[in-house]
């Protein structure tokens, strides 16, 4: 199935979104018997550093590399290239991994969680901002063209 160019940026927003929603939640629901400021630091210091060092780098590479198909329309899982979904499946399988095996302490969880859920729920709405920007721009163009031929 093919999609306009800027759906691939609303398919990652609601991918990631999901996503990160899905994993705040299992740390928000872990977290209330580990409640202290010494926590919360270190949730926001998990939340700065994937959104630092991968979720925010991995936005602006994928809107630019969207934004810069010639072609209108794609495959719908072009959203993201070959090493976005490896990252995704190795989170994904390495979260589950973790928490089925009980190898991670339920801390662990509720802290790590709440901080990369909250990175990844960013990521996802930042793509969504994209679109938007995304469609506007399109919109103005649109709009200028039009105005042009009158």
């Amino acid at each position: 199935m093919k999609v306009k160019r800027n759906t691939l940026l609303l398919l990652a927003c609601l991918v990631w979104s999901a996503a990160g929603f899905n994993i705040l939640r299992i740390g928000l629901i872990s977290y209330p018997p580990y409640r202290s400021v010494l926590n919360f630091l270190l949730s926001i210091l998990v939340f700065a550093v994937f959104q630092k060092f991968i979720f925010g780098k991995l936005v602006k590479k994928h809107t630019t590399r969207i934004r810069s198909y010639e072609e209108e329309r794609h495959f719908f899982l072009k959203f993201f290239d070959g090493k976005a979904f490896a990252i995704m499946a190795v989170m994904m399988s390495g979260g589950i991994g973790l928490r089925v095996s009980g190898l991670a302490p339920e801390r662990f969880i509720a802290v790590f969680y709440t901080g990369l859920g909250a990175s990844l729920l960013l990521a996802g709405l930042l793509f969504g901002c994209n679109f938007g920007k995304a469609v506007l721009a399109d919109a103005k163009v649109q709009n200028k063209m039009d105005h042009k031929g009158e």
